[in-house]
């Protein structure tokens, strides 16, 4: 059984799908949730589901906190979800090739520090793209620039607001992020 940690520093839509979707899987298992917002709801909806969270400080990245708390975990896949935080390179560098990220649009556009949630999908909205989608990629040193592991397109050129866009991204997250992840733990087998 593989396991799975998840950061998130949000709601916690796309972490609580993630756990129901491994919650009865003989591939993985969500182990815990670590979190830097103690006011997130991610940490409401990891307690309901007696996945167990780990809150940390920015300065636990720093002191490297976070990283011997992984490091005890040894967990095989980490998964940013809707995480707002830079990862520390110490952390990088150590689980290189096992932090995967989710990215609200097409990579490269509208990637980069400060391109996160609403942000994007404002961005997407102003720009009057035609399409958008999500990107699920590698973590590495800068901001959504790691490898692309899947990318999911959908026609956004009938909507009337940034919300409109939002919601049908969500609806690309809720479908596939589970997919993707549990196809990419096959294939480390």
């Amino acid at each position: 059984m593989k396991d799975i940690v998840i950061f998130a520093s949000g709601s916690g839509t796309n972490a609580e799908n993630l756990i129901l979707h491994f919650r009865n899987s003989d591939i993985a298992r969500v182990s815990r949730v670590f979190c830097n917002n103690p006011k997130a709801g991610v940490i409401q909806k990891s307690d309901a589901l007696q996945v167990p969270v780990f809150i940390f400080s920015k300065d636990a990245f720093a002191d490297h906190t976070v990283l011997n708390e992984l490091n005890a975990m040894k967990p095989d896949l980490i998964v940013l979800a809707g995480f707002l935080l830079k990862f520390p390179d110490d952390i990088v560098r150590e689980y290189a090739g096992k932090i995967i990220n989710i990215h609200p649009a097409l990579l490269p556009k509208y990637g980069g520090k400060g391109m996160y949630g609403m942000h994007v999908h404002q961005a997407v909205y102003d720009n009057q793209e035609l399409e958008t989608g999500i990107s699920v990629h590698y973590v590495n040193e800068h901001y959504d620039e790691g490898g692309l592991i899947f990318q999911q397109k959908v026609d956004v050129s009938r909507c009337a607001s940034a919300d409109d866009i939002a919601a049908k991204i969500h609806g690309l997250e809720q479908k596939y992020f589970p997919k993707v992840i549990e196809l990419l733990l096959n294939k480390e087998e």
